[in-house]
């Protein structure tokens, strides 16, 4: 695992550009894991630049999402597909035939299955990037969910229920069950980048880093994959060692 801790959430969205861009410059038929929210909001911002500037090239690009809501229809504004065609696809050249978990399928175990089995076809994750949850979440992996997890139906807990509620109209306007990558099938992907910025995701930052692996915090998971790149501003690393709060590190 190797730590990046920034000044600035600019800064970490740029680390995180870096790492993106770099991945489908190098191989153009990349298999990209995306996650939603405003944690890497800069992160697509940026990547939309470097297409426009120099041209960086999405058309041979798969794209999964990490989660959606269930019931959810894709042109909701507060959908994750909605988001993702605002603030990435519809900027580049990501060709539309990118999939989706679908929120709105009659049958949501029929739909995760083909959603799993649609990944191992294209070969694979290549690179999969997430948020952290104030309780260590990740996707919509809630603490206690099973590590050995595909993606799944998930009920949302009352503190990410209350996280959410700021982009709705109140609080019971959210929905309670969502569509998730399972941890199982995120640690499946060969590279995973982490984003976290803010004091308020400081302590699930620690539990990440250097907590006990366990289902209460599921992305201490990380812990194990072979190949995983946290980048946190400083805020979001101010519970960490001393020694990680500075600069990057290769924590083991």
């Amino acid at each position: 695992m190797r730590i990046i801790t920034t000044e600035s959430y600019q800064e970490m969205s740029l680390e995180a550009t870096k790492i993106v861009a770099g991945q489908v410059y190098l191989k153009p038929t990349s298999v990209l894991g995306l996650a939603t929210g405003s944690t890497p909001e800069g992160l697509y911002d940026n990547l939309v630049a470097v297409h426009r500037t120099i041209g960086l090239d999405f058309s041979e690009v798969t794209t999964f999402n990490l989660d959606e809501y269930i019931g959810m229809a894709p042109e909701n504004p507060q959908s994750y597909h909605y988001f993702m065609h605002k603030h990435f696809f519809d900027l580049v050249n990501v060709r539309p035939e990118n999939i989706f978990p679908d929120g709105c399928a009659e049958d949501v175990p029929a739909a995760c299955k083909a959603y799993d089995k649609l990944i191992r076809e294209k070969g694979g994750i290549d690179l999969q990037v997430l948020g952290i949850g104030r309780n260590a979440h990740i996707g919509f992996n809630e603490p206690d969910v099973k590590f050995e997890a595909t993606t799944h139906k998930v009920k949302l807990d009352d503190e990410t229920i209350q996280a959410n509620a700021r982009f709705f109209e109140d609080e019971e306007a959210v929905p309670r069950y969502a569509i998730s990558m399972g941890i199982k099938t995120i640690m499946l992907a060969r590279h995973v980048i982490l984003l976290a910025n803010g004091p308020e995701k400081a302590e699930a930052v620690k539990k990440a880093v250097c907590g006990s692996v366990s289902p209460a915090a599921p992305a201490s998971i990380l812990q194990l994959h072979q190949d995983v790149t946290v980048i946190v501003d400083r805020a979001a690393a101010s519970m960490l060692p001393e020694e990680y709060q500075h600069g990057a590190h290769e924590i083991f």
